[in-house]
Formats: structure tokens, C-alpha cells, sequence
């Protein structure tokens, strides 16, 4: 069983956010806590903008991190989200992680940049990484790679291009 399997189809208890979510009419799956006890919501690819509006309404107004990560050859990409609810006074009062599982041949999702415009260069960074089309985003292009690069370096799949010098390590 792959990773993503383990992780979506274990049976977890819905957390407060993923009930309200449900109980909103979004679908989403509520995956087991991280390793600090924060509620992770799956949430497909085609409701991640709708449910990100709904938890910007809900408060969720700062996030803290976007991010992607590879679950191995030939298996998904991960696109994540860290949400904070900050009040007047900097007072954190509700964090929760959504994951949105991709296609590898095929990784493309909304871009929540019109929700929370921090994630900017951080989708940049990873479409340039990873290769994940975030549709919508209004500066879509290489970051940290030179606009010719061939390939996303930071899947697990990538081979490098053979022109480095190899040197002597002595």
C-alpha cells in the first residue's frame, strides 16, 4: 500500500474544522493529526478554492506556509497549506494543515493567491520545484531555476542533466 493510501484511508475521527466543513456541504477528508496534534484536511483538487474561501470566512486569515511535497516515483504530489486564525492582538487562535493530493502526469490545482496573496512566490517555488500548475496565479513562472530548465528538480524522479564537471574530492 503507497503512502498516500496509508495516509488518506486510515479511519480518523473528523477534527472541529473538518466537521464544519462537512457540515457546510464541502467535502473534504479528515486525515490523522501531525506530529503536534494539528488537524491535516484532505481536501480534492477541485474544492480547494471554494474551501479556502469558506476558511477565510471562518477566520483562517494568515497562511503561514504553502508548500509541495513528492510521495515518491510514479506516485502523487502533495500540495500543502498552513492556516493560521490571528486576531487583533497576534493571538493565535486555530491552526489547521490541508493537503491537496495531485496527479503526477498531470499536478494542477487553483491558486489560493487571490485568498492569501503569501503564497505569491511560494506557488512560484513550487510549479518551479515540483511542476504543479497552480491555475489562476498571476505571475506563474520559474523562481529559483533559469527559465530554460528542463524538468522539476526536487521530484523524486528527476535525474540531473550530465553536464556538471566532476571533480576530485581531494
Amino acid at each position: 500500500m503507497t503512502e498516500a493510501n496509508l495516509e488518506t484511508t486510515a479511519l480518523v475521527e473528523a477534527g472541529k474544522v473538518s466537521s464544519w466543513l462537512t457540515e457546510q456541504g464541502f467535502e473534504n477528508q479528515p486525515l490523522a493529526p501531525d506530529h503536534l496534534g494539528i488537524e491535516l484536511i484532505k481536501v480534492e483538487p477541485n474544492e480547494l478554492l471554494a474551501v479556502s474561501a469558506a476558511l477565510l470566512e471562518e477566520g483562517y486569515n494568515y497562511l503561514q506556509c504553502q508548500g509541495a511535497y513528492d510521495l515518491g516515483p510514479g506516485k502523487e504530489l502533495v500540495s500543502f497549506y498552513h492556516l493560521l486564525k490571528i486576531s487583533d492582538n497576534a493571538e493565535c487562535l486555530g491552526e489547521i494543515r490541508l493537503k491537496v493530493f495531485l496527479p503526477r502526469d498531470n499536478p494542477k490545482v487553483a491558486s489560493v493567491y487571490w485568498i492569501w496573496k503569501a503564497a505569491d512566490w511560494q506557488e512560484r517555488e513550487c510549479y518551479d520545484m515540483y511542476g504543479i500548475i497552480y491555475e489562476g496565479h498571476p505571475n506563474l513562472k520559474r523562481i529559483l531555476m533559469p527559465e530554460d530548465w528542463i524538468g522539476w528538480p526536487l521530484r523524486k524522479d528527476y535525474v540531473s542533466p550530465d553536464f556538471y564537471e566532476l571533480q576530485d574530492a581531494y
